[in-house]
């Protein structure tokens, strides 16, 4: 099942459950996504039997899945990933054996096709291509062992980064404020059953392909986690209660052959050319510039639809 979200002029927008060709939507019997999170149980069978999509999908009229969350808690889970970051910001690596974490903007998720505001585009402007879910209510201290009935839907997301404040923040000792804008977020959220095969472990088993002003630039496979999206939740649940509607990213995709399936962030090109050539070459994004992000499985479909935003002056 895919659901997203229309943009009818009010804040939250308005529920649809997708058609499976993507081409038509139906009205969804509560009116957003959050609503139903907190219904889920009741709420689900009622979205699955919908199979007359009566209206056109126009996909530039839609919002986030989830325009605004409770909750946005964004991981670090692939080892590769986090090894460049660290050449790249020049930070001596801690490894925890739990999976690193941050809570970030949640008030704001921007629409799949929106302009992305930056303040100034020498803050070092980059694209993180990433998954995510969204979970109902998850009470405190659940283990990982049964997290996974707590994932309700996967989403892709592009976590908005202005990179040269982030080292000076992680560096503090405290989290992340300046360096983390709102995130983007692609038009469809799905339920775990529409990767088929391709959900493994609380994994997905897809290409994350990301073009970056029309030329491709990166192409990884999102299986590759450390911890699983359950142990996410897990970690995140284990002192506190997390609300229906809280959502979880992975963190930035990657591979340990990233020279061979490029990047999903500048940053980590740029710490490639570091361990490469001693010096990071390549610059970070500039007003007018575009991303596009959009996953694939291996059939060719690409069941979040496609993620694309262009770099405006704030």
């Amino acid at each position: 099942m895919r659901l997203a979200t229309l943009d009818d002029g009010t804040r939250d927008g308005r529920l649809v459950v997708v058609s499976p060709d993507g081409k038509s939507c139906a009205d969804a019997p509560l009116r957003t996504l959050q609503e139903a999170l907190e219904n889920w149980e009741a709420i689900e069978p009622q979205l699955r039997a919908i199979d007359v999509f009566d209206h056109p999908l126009d996909t530039a009229k839609l919002l986030a899945p989830l325009p605004r969350a409770w909750q946005w808690l964004d991981g670090s889970v692939y080892p590769s990933h986090g090894a460049l970051m660290d050449k790249a910001l020049g930070i001596e690596p801690f490894k925890p054996d739990w999976p690193p974490m941050y809570q970030g903007v949640s008030d704001t998720f921007y629409a799949p096709t929106a302009d992305v505001p930056m303040i100034d585009e020498d803050l070092g402007i980059d694209f993180e291509g990433e998954f995510g879910i969204i979970t109902d209510a998850v009470p405190v201290g659940t283990p990982a062992s049964v997290a996974d009935k707590h994932i309700r839907l996967i989403v892709q997301v592009n976590d908005w980064s202005l990179r040269k404040l982030a080292g000076p923040e992680m560096k503090s000792g405290f989290g992340w404020i300046q360096a983390k804008p709102p995130c983007g977020m692609a038009p469809f959220a799905i339920t775990p059953d529409e990767l088929g095969d391709a959900w493994r472990d609380c994994r997905p088993a897809l290409n994350l392909r990301v073009h970056w002003n029309g030329g491709q630039f990166g192409d990884a496979f999102g299986e590759a986690m450390a911890y699983g999206f359950h142990e996410l939740v897990a970690h995140a649940a284990r002192t506190r209660n997390l609300v229906a509607g809280t959502v979880i990213g992975s963190g930035t995709v990657s591979n340990e052959n990233f020279r061979e399936v490029g990047s999903s962030c500048i940053a980590e090109r740029r710490g490639i050319e570091v361990v490469d050539t001693g010096a990071a070459k390549t610059e970070f994004m500039k007003y007018g510039d575009t991303v596009r992000m959009e996953a694939h499985l291996p059939d060719g479909r690409a069941p979040f639809g496609a993620l694309e935003q262009k770099v405006v002056k704030a």
